[in-house]
């Protein structure tokens, strides 16, 4: 699913209970983290639930980074905030991620109010990840 497709689904649904269901359905469409990949190196710091993010450097034809990353998570509703939030990165330059609005995103699907101080920070780790993969990525090419 693409980004906009995940946000016009969400936007449809009123209730919260619903959003949540459709979060855990998202974490169920995650393509499946290798087990050899659910390694110290890999886990996110700063998620109450287990995390996981591995990341792969492509270069485009202009010789540009590309990051796309693979993620999973222990909790359901989490792996679906880490669908989202692979949706949201994955497959853009360094330079998109970094410039990259997230918690606007975040802000605009209402999950400031409905997401738990624990989760919240999670994702906020989730991102800071990406953010830092991305950066390392820039400054090696």
């Amino acid at each position: 699913m693409t980004l906009d497709e995940i946000i016009e689904s969400f936007e449809f649904l009123d209730d919260w209970d619903d959003r949540y269901r459709y979060l855990i359905e998202l974490g169920r469409s995650l393509d499946p983290l290798p087990e050899a990949a659910h390694t110290e190196e890999n886990k996110v710091r700063g998620c109450a639930s287990q995390v996981w993010l591995q990341t792969s450097i492509a270069r485009n034809a202009d010789g540009v980074p590309v990051l796309n990353f693979l993620g999973d998570s222990d909790a359901h509703i989490v792996r679906g905030l880490v669908a989202l939030t692979l949706a949201f990165f994955s497959g853009h330059t360094a330079k998109e991620i970094i410039a990259a609005d997230a918690p606007a995103l975040f802000k605009r699907l209402g999950f400031e109010q409905h997401l738990t101080p624990q989760r919240s920070n999670g994702l906020r780790s989730m991102v800071e990840r990406i953010k830092r993969d991305a950066a390392a990525a820039l400054a090696a090419a």
